[in-house]
């Protein structure tokens, strides 16, 4: 960083969509926060970002357009922290994303930092905040934390395997074919671009033991609950059961679950567990058991590997490799605008139990994970859980609170007890 010679880096498997696909007024963000048990002080903020961006170089990167592929190129220097707004996942601009594709915000107690989905998933994001936040701690308050638990030691050389496309490693013989049916999809009346975010608190003690009655995990009753409540949505919309679209959730699954993986880049598959909304009434228990036997089918390496086959196969291909970037990009607006969105109606990301070291812990409340609104689908669900408590992070581009209500209610009438937060317009 700051030297003669820049270091490149072209975009993962997974990323190669996010720049074809953005738009003036939307891009693939995500965010990350921790709120401490103080005020935020932006100018150690800032020193600690200083610090830290050099020991993360995939990360502290902004986009350039090539002949035939977009690629990653390192900034000069860390950017400005800046003030939070009154909502997350604001879109960034070609002139933002190039200079740097991602940004670090501050308010009152939290600091939060938005990612272009280009440099990383959430997991990888998730180490970078840790690791900012333990800076920020050692510089503020003089504890020293050990390098665990997603800290990283800020004087340590990156290793290699850190900016491993951990999709071409894991290529395999034979691919899987992405067909699959359309979902029904959420609507409502559009904002003037304002994201409203309703948050629920729970105990996590309490979902657990639900979780347990049914025999589940706590992501499948989770999607479960989702897909409840949008059934019951689209029950209210369209009467004649013969008439109803799919209910399916489209769930990021951490590969480096299934495979041996360091990265620091995007290393995430999609699965879009669901129910055939057509073929009848369904219960709750139904759906309990529908989506926990999908996903165990789903969720094995081999299947997972196919996946990645199929994804790696196209990158491949000698026709697609040599067209020129601009026919590319309006290739893959059409395959994005065919199946990127319309096979769910909703992405439900958990990325489960935050863990920092124990030095940390008295300086830090609470971890917030918030997925920005897709293109077309006005609604999005962000979870992780910290300590004691689950926060679900719902975001949505229309007025109608209409998903918060029914989500949280089904959570209700299982003993879940919620306590709602809102962010408003200022």
């Amino acid at each position: 960083m700051g030297s003669e010679k820049r270091f490149f880096l072209s975009l993962d498997n997974a990323a190669k969509i996010y720049p074809a696909v953005r738009t003036k007024k939307w891009s693939n963000i995500f965010r990350l926060s921790v709120t401490l048990t103080e005020p935020i002080d932006p100018k150690l903020l800032q020193s600690a970002l200083n610090v830290t961006v050099k020991r993360f170089p995939s990360v502290a990167m902004g986009l350039r357009r090539g002949f035939f592929w977009y690629r990653l190129e390192e900034i000069d220097k860390a950017p400005q922290v800046i003030p939070d707004g009154p909502y997350p996942c604001s879109g960034m601009t070609r002139a933002e994303v190039r200079k740097c594709a991602f940004r670090v915000l501050y308010k009152g107690n939290r600091i939060a930092v938005e990612f272009f989905h280009v440099l990383t998933d959430g997991n990888g994001g998730l180490i970078f905040l840790k690791t900012l936040t333990a800076e920020y701690l050692s510089q503020k308050n003089g504890v020293k934390i050990p390098f665990e638990m997603g800290v990283y030691d800020r004087a340590e050389e990156p290793k290699e395997s850190e900016f491993e496309d951990s999709f071409l490693k894991n290529n395999g013989a034979v691919s899987k074919s992405r067909r699959e049916k359309d979902s029904y999809r959420l609507h409502g009346t559009g904002t003037d671009g304002f994201l409203y975010l309703t948050t629920g608190i729970v105990n996590l003690e309490e979902v657990l033991n639900v979780s347990k009655q049914h025999h589940v995990t706590l992501t499948v009753l989770l999607v479960s609950a989702m897909i409840y409540s949008v059934m019951k949505i689209q029950d209210g919309e369209t009467t004649l059961k013969r008439r109803q679209k799919p209910v399916k959730v489209l769930i990021p699954v951490n590969l480096r679950n299934y495979f041996d993986s360091n990265s620091m880049r995007n290393f995430v598959l999609y699965i879009t567990p669901g129910i055939e909304a057509n073929t009848g009434e369904f219960t709750f228990d139904e759906i309990v058991q529908l989506i926990h036997h999908q996903m165990k089918l789903q969720l094995t390496e081999k299947q997972m590997r196919m996946r990645i086959t199929a994804n790696v196969k196209a990158e491949k291909n000698y026709f697609i490799k040599k067209l020129p970037l601009f026919i590319k990009n309006i290739g893959l607006k059409i395959i994005y605008a065919s199946v990127g969105e319309r096979k769910s109606c909703l992405t439900l990301s958990n990325l489960g139990a935050v863990s920092i070291p124990e030095q940390m812990e008295s300086f830090v409340e609470r971890f917030d994970f918030n997925l920005g609104v897709q293109l077309k689908s006005v609604n999005n669900c962000g979870i992780l859980s910290y300590k004691n408590h689950m926060y679900i992070n719902m975001i949505r581009s229309i007025e109608e609170p209409k998903l918060e209500d029914s989500f949280f209610s089904v959570l209700a009438d299982m003993g879940i007890g919620v306590t709602v937060e809102k962010n408003r317009k200022e």
